[in-house]
């Protein structure tokens, strides 16, 4: 997924900007819950009925309201309750909640013994908002306008991964009756994906909105995202303003027998967008009229209105806690000098002071210390290690004596390289802090900041990649493999586009274990796998793990059946409901 702006807002992929220029981005154990003490008057415990309006309030537009442009869905976010596919996540609270499970098909898969097959069959009963039954080669054909050059903006994992993608331009330039070959439809129910390589998660892929189904003679291509054809819970009955006013009402054509994870008890959801975040907070602790059945999905709490929170006991109980698989660091560039020295790069990861570092990003309510680059949760492969031990405010001393060893027993002057975004995260507070804990190691840092999209455009370009600046990554899945191969894997090095491999790291062993691990269908024994790879990676000291987010998000009042996993950290509007 890539890098999401932190702040208050829920990360959006940035990744999706970068994707469409190459045409080609949620303390060890911590789980994300509802609220454990939420009271039976609208709280996490309380019995669902279905009825009423829900409002979701929410900064940023949902635009690009078309399964194929749109890079995530999300596991709570709007277009999941329009969009169905083959597989989704399991819409359950923590850890549970970041596992695939079957959707539109019967399974999450059956592969072939080398996970370059996969093979689906549709449930009994399938029907889109018109009546009509939905069947695989809605499926195919939806999968194939994704690699429509005017559709772009979606994960480019297909055209990767799929036998022929890389050369396909989609059906309205292919003209062929086959399509996209590599996708075999032999029946009405049943679907064959053939693979370039063997991908084991193939399953947590068929999560994403590409895997949606189109009919074809209602594809109206890019004025599709107006009105699409609903095959979930609710359907669009209103888009304007680019997504900025969304109104979903009831699918009557939607059969909760072929549904486990979607709940829809709400009858309408009317979504409201473009606001700011101070009065989407403020509008939420209110609770008047229509926003006391009111939620957010973009929107977190800061510090200052965390603090205002504590001390109201009622507030308390609304406020959703979520961890999302993200994690900031230091990026170093060893093409730049002195970084391709590793003592260098040592000394930073000794002198950092982490305390004061979660303390700039909002203190430890919103913020996690990190010391691995995968996130601390089981399903990415977590293991815990810390190869330069500091403790949480840093070793100076140890900093000093590696640039010693290094030929700096005088110190030296480097150059952190950050964005101006007031976001919490690779903003001027952090960048402050790294500053501070560096001077007392004999480092001087200089601050250069930049607006965000320079900031975004120099950090992943090969040409132009300062030597050292504040990086962020956030997983498409909760795996390892979307979090470490695009930083890591020396083939996806981009040198004519947006480059994520901020070390340029090529090393035919890591790009090896990465192919290894993508065999394993066994997702278990994969993300033992990425940990230990990880843990590889991070005694190379080519970057330092800084923290990893935590999200408070407040709910209305009247809002009940809270819900909020692990794949993602914030609450799933599938399944609430109001009174």
């Amino acid at each position: 997924m890539a890098e999401p702006a932190r702040s208050r807002h829920l990360p959006v992929p940035a990744r999706r900007v970068a994707a469409a220029a190459a045409v080609v981005l949620l303390a060890g154990g911590v789980t994300a819950c509802g609220p454990k003490d939420s009271s039976a008057d609208g709280g996490a415990g309380a019995t669902p009925h279905k009825g009423g309006t829900l409002t979701v309030l929410n900064s940023e537009p949902q635009t690009d309201f078309d399964p194929a442009r749109l890079y995530t869905s999300g596991g709570g976010k709007v277009p999941s309750l329009v969009f169905r596919t083959l597989t989704t996540r399991n819409r359950e609270n923590g850890a549970a909640g970041a596992k695939a499970v079957p959707d539109l098909a019967t399974d999450t898969g059956r592969p072939s013994k080398n996970a370059t097959v996969w093979t689906y069959t549709l449930k009994d009963g399938l029907k889109f908002e018109d009546g009509s039954p939905i069947t695989s080669a809605d499926i195919k054909y939806g999968i194939e306008r994704s690699f429509a050059p005017e559709l772009s903006g979606g994960a480019p994992y297909l055209r990767d991964w799929l036998v022929g993608g890389e050369k396909y331009q989609g059906p309205y330039k292919d003209k062929s009756p086959d399509g996209l070959k590599s996708i075999e439809t032999p029946d009405a129910k049943t679907l064959v994906f053939h693979l370039r390589k063997p991908e084991g998660e193939f399953p947590l892929l068929a999560t994403q909105t590409q895997f949606a189904p189109v009919p074809r003679k209602k594809d109206t291509g890019t004025k599709y995202e107006e009105h699409p054809v609903s095959s979930g819970p609710y359907k669009v009955v209103k888009n304007t303003g680019d997504g900025e006013h969304v109104v979903l009402e009831r699918n009557e054509n939607w059969s909760q027998k072929t549904d486990e994870e979607r709940h829809a008890y709400p009858d309408t959801v009317d979504v409201r967008s473009g606001l700011d975040s101070s009065v989407i907070n403020q509008r939420l602790s209110t609770g008047s009229g229509a926003d006391a059945a009111a939620v957010t999905t973009d929107t977190n709490l800061g510090p200052a209105e965390l603090a205002q929170i504590g001390n109201d006991k009622e507030l308390r109980k609304r406020v959703g806690t979520g961890h999302f698989g993200y994690t900031t660091y230091l990026a170093f560039n060893p093409k730049v000098k002195p970084f391709g020295n590793p003592k260098v790069r040592q000394a930073i990861s000794y002198a950092i002071n982490r305390q004061s570092v979660i303390n700039a990003a909002g203190g430890s309510s919103l913020a996690e210390s990190a010391t691995t680059f995968l996130p601390p949760q089981k399903s990415f492969g977590y293991t815990p290690y810390d190869p330069f031990p500091a403790g949480r405010t840093g070793n100076p001393a140890k900093a000093k004596e590696l640039l010693k060893e290094a030929g700096y027993k005088n110190g030296l002057t480097l150059t952190l390289t950050h964005s101006t975004a007031k976001n919490f995260e690779t903003s001027p507070e952090v960048a402050t802090a790294v500053q501070e804990a560096l001077a007392k190691a004999g480092i001087t840092v200089k601050l250069a900041g930049l607006e965000d999209n320079d900031y975004k455009d120099k950090t992943h370009s090969i040409k132009d990649e300062p030597g050292l600046f504040i990086g962020h990554w956030g997983a498409d899945w909760p795996s390892g493999g979307p979090f470490l191969a695009p930083i890591f894997d020396g083939r996806q090095i981009v040198k004519d586009a947006y480059n994520f491999n901020h070390a340029q790291l090529d090393d035919p062993a890591v790009n090896h274990e990465i192919d290894e691990i993508n065999k394993l269908t066994d997702l278990d024994a994969a993300a033992r796998r990425w940990g230990a790879l990880d843990k590889k990676i991070g005694e190379k000291a080519l970057s330092v793990p800084l923290f990893h987010p935590v999200y408070k998000r407040l709910y209305g009042k009247d809002v009940k059946n809270i819900v909020i996993s692990d794949w993602d950290g914030v609450l799933d509007i599938s399944q609430v409901a109001v009174k």
